[in-house]
Formats: structure tokens, sequence, C-alpha cells
């Protein structure tokens, strides 16, 4: 057995942000992370012309800020980077390949009992901390609905987290399921490779410019929360007009409010809103009811054919899977039972992070206040 004061399970920005932090205060740790790099949802399962939709300065990892004179809105590959960097920065040396499967609190040791496969060597190891940090993120596993039908599909289903670009769907009708910024964005994409791309649009949702959205964030630090969206809405009313005839709906809360106490982000336009006024993408402004073959059935009557279907739906966290202990930090459906702000603490020296719909900038609140909650425990056990 394999002993450390701190494991993390998971080597995305979470992991890697705790990992630094906890450096800078010599504490003693283990980053368990089942694949064979960092991040690699950025590096496997991001769709080729993702950019960050906030501003760098919302966008850096503890103790690494970005420079001022870089640029504003990253790209996919320069956050790589910048995260390539981080790890040499601070040493960073995950165990990759090592994919945990049973994680439990032993009761009279008080100390985490985890059990990884090493996939390398297809060993099985265990290790003993006094700290778990669950680092897994909530992007885990794609959510595909179950839709009637949708086994019956003759042409192709994919979820965002596995689409690349639109580039092998030329002339294709793409039904994109899902409305929020990777629904957005993949039809956008769709449309730029000369597919034919019809998007489901369900709920109300607001929409404004990455600009609009990083005046807004600035804004929060001098004003409340509820001008600055009375503020931003009015901007956002202004440059896209009444979206409604178009099936867009704005809520009738506001968007940081929202973000706030659902977690649930406004969509930062890429240029589809352009593309559906000009009537190039095309909205849906109901659920599918059923699938027949290539024909797609909607609550509305509508019926078409389509030769791929795009799920931009979500994912979930798979933490209960292989957290036994969950209890102490998650709820059922793997996310913190703690309402925010003190949803990264649990009991019996169990964490989450990055788990808080809050996007990177939440990463780094996180990740600090874990190692400084961790750092303090440990000197009152000195004391």
């Amino acid at each position: 057995m394999q002993e450390s004061t701190v494991i993390i399970v998971g080597a995305g920005p979470s992991g890697l942000a705790i990992s630094a932090c906890l450096t800078q205060n010599s504490i003693s740790h283990i980053i368990l992370e089942k694949e064979n790099c960092c991040a690699s949802l950025w590096r496997k399962n991001a769709y080729d012309r993702l950019n960050l939709h906030l501003a760098s300065e919302f966008c850096s990892l503890p103790l690494m800020p970005h420079p001022p004179s870089g640029p504003t809105y990253l790209s996919k590959d320069q956050f790589l980077q910048y995260i390539d960097k981080y790890v040499e920065h601070f040493n960073i040396k995950p165990r990759y390949c090592h994919a945990v499967v049973s994680a439990e609190h032993d009761e009279v040791s008080n100390k985490w009992r985890v059990e990884a496969k090493n996939m390398r060597e297809d060993t099985l190891e265990v290790y003993a901390s006094n700290y778990l940090v669950i680092a897994t993120g909530e992007n885990s596993e794609g959510y595909i609905p179950n839709v009637p039908g949708l086994g019956t599909f003759e042409g192709e289903v994919v979820h965002s987290k596995y689409y690349k670009s639109g580039s092998k769907y030329e002339s294709k009708n793409v039904l994109v399921v899902g409305c929020g910024n990777s629904g957005m964005e993949i039809a956008y994409d769709l449309y730029n490779w000369g597919a034919i791309p019809f998007i489901v649009i369900r709920n109300p949702f607001h929409v404004f410019t990455k600009e609009l959205i990083r005046k807004g964030i600035q804004m929060v630090n001098y004003m409340p929360i509820n001008v600055v969206d009375i503020v931003i809405t009015f901007l956002a009313k202004l440059k896209y007009g009444d979206l409604s005839k178009y099936g867009i709906y704005r809520p009738k809360e506001g968007p940081l409010h929202l973000k706030n106490i659902t977690g649930k982000s406004a969509v930062i336009d890429v240029g589809t809103i352009g593309k559906i006024k000009e009537g190039a993408i095309k909205v849906v402004p109901s659920n599918i009811t059923k699938i027949e073959k290539k024909k797609v059935v909607f609550g509305n009557n509508m019926e078409k054919e389509f030769d791929v279907i795009v799920f931009a739906t979500g994912y979930k966290s798979i933490a209960n899977e292989w957290l036994k202990d969950y209890k102490y930090a998650l709820n059922d459906k793997g996310m913190p039972k703690n309402a925010f702000p003190k949803h990264w603490k649990g009991d019996h020296g169990l964490y989450c992070a990055g788990l808080a719909r809050r996007g990177l900038f939440g990463v780094k609140v996180d990740a600090e206040l874990i190692a400084e909650d961790i750092n303090q425990s440990l000197n009152l056990h000195n004391k």
C-alpha cells in the first residue's frame, strides 16, 4: 500500500491547480489519472474551433496568471500550451493510465483507501491518504437522453464530446439537439463546412457577445448583480433585437443571477444568431417525440429525415461509480451535496473541485480553498 497525505483523482485543470497549491505548502500528494495525458477533455474531446468564451483574466489557474500582453481570448491550443507550461513550472507528475476503481473511508484508521488499476501493467494498486479530492470534473461522461427509436436511427449519432468538426458533413442534414454554448457553436461550425444544420431550441436562454459578458463580470465588482443583469440584458437587446420570431426567448431572470443559482451559462454568440436570422441555420422549436430509421418526428408534428444527430445535451459526473462513500460530499447525481459556496468541502477529509459549474474561474477558487483547508487541518493536527 502506498501512503500519501492527499490523493487527487483527475489531472484536468482542477487536479493540476490543487497540486500546484499543495506543492506551495509542501504537502505530499499523488494525482491518479485514467487517461494518458493531463487535461484530456481539452486535448482529446474538444471540437477544433473551440476558443475560451471568457477573457483570459478569468481563465487562469492559481499562482500563474496569464500575461496582460497575451491574447484576450485563448484558443484551445493556446490554453493547452498554458496547461503544459503550468505542469512543467510546478513539476506536477500525475500517474497516468491509473483508473480509480474504488475509494472508501476506513473508520478505524480514519484514512481513505483507494484502489486504482494501472492500465499499463494491468495491475491493481492500493493507496491510503488522509484527504481525498474528487477532481474528475462535471464533464466526465457525455449524456444522451433516452429518445424513443434512437436505437433504430440509420444515420450517425454523435455526442458533442466526440464532435471535432463539420468537415465530413458537407451537404448533409444535421440535427443538433441542445442549445447551450456547444450546441450553438457546433451548429455554426456545421454551416461553415457546408452542412445543412437544424437546431432544437426548447428552453429560454440569454445570448451575449463575449465582450458584453466580459464587461458584466468586470462590473460585478462595482455594482449589484441585479443592476449588472439589467444593463447587459438591455445592451444585448439593442445588439440582437427581438429573437422570439426565430424561436429564441430570454428567461425572466437575469443571466448572472441564473448562473449563480443554477450554474447555467448564457450563450456566447460566435455568429450563430446571424445565421439563424438568415435562415441558414433552422430552429426546431419542439422536442423529439420519436425516431424511425432516418426520420425524426417532433412534438409540433414536424417530420424530417436527417443524416446525422449531434447531441449537445451536456455531461454527467461519474464519481459515484467509484467513490463508495460519496455521501460525504456528493448527492446521488455525483454533484456537490452542499450548496454554493460551501460546495467544495465534504466530511472526513473529502473534497470536490470543479463541480460548481463556474468554469475555470471556479476551478481556481476551489483549488485555493481546498489547499488552504488541508493546510490548516494539518497545522492543527501537528500542534
